[in-house]
């Protein structure tokens, strides 16, 4: 596992369509179908502490192909109280199988909907590779604690293309 994140300011990445490029903070994708973290109904934002790994955890549902044909930003934004972020070690999920690239559980997303439900921010272990981190914000609760830094266009080496 790398070590947590926490030089300085502390930095998050995102990965999006360019065409929601206004709406990246919504969490209203989440809320609509749920994800890995949260069952239907709670607005989440999904991020990585690193680009890299918000590139991977992007690649691994639609695909490198997808990312070569549709134009995508890549968002950074910071979380201005690093205090409010709770960090989840994989030692303290219930389920370890919960941390594998596997269909997430009801019970996985409760208890992150738990936390959520508490806290702003959860860092938790990416089931992508487990040598960095997710970052959930509860846009409930984090209203007003994290600005945007930046959105470039994203342009995915072609070497990754088939």
């Amino acid at each position: 596992m790398s070590p947590l994140p926490w030089e300085g300011k502390w930095h998050a990445w995102r990965l999006d369509r360019e065409v929601y490029k206004e709406t990246w903070d919504s969490g209203v994708g989440a809320q609509r179908s749920g994800g890995r973290w949260n069952p239907p109904g709670r607005r989440v934002i999904y991020a990585s502490a690193d680009p890299s790994t918000a590139i991977l955890e992007v690649a691994a549902h639609l695909g490198f192909d997808a990312l070569d044909k549709v134009p995508h930003l890549l968002t950074c934004f910071e979380v201005l109280d690093p205090a409010l972020i709770k960090v989840v070690h994989a030692e303290d999920v219930p389920n370890p199988n919960w941390l594998a690239p596997t269909q997430p559980s009801p019970n996985q997303q409760l208890f992150a909907d738990e936390l959520l439900a508490n806290f702003p921010f959860v860092l938790i272990p990416s089931a992508v590779t487990r040598h960095s981190w997710n970052l959930l914000v509860s846009c409930d609760l984090a209203t007003d604690q994290f600005k945007l830094i930046s959105q470039e266009r994203f342009g995915l080496d072609t070497r990754l293309v088939r």
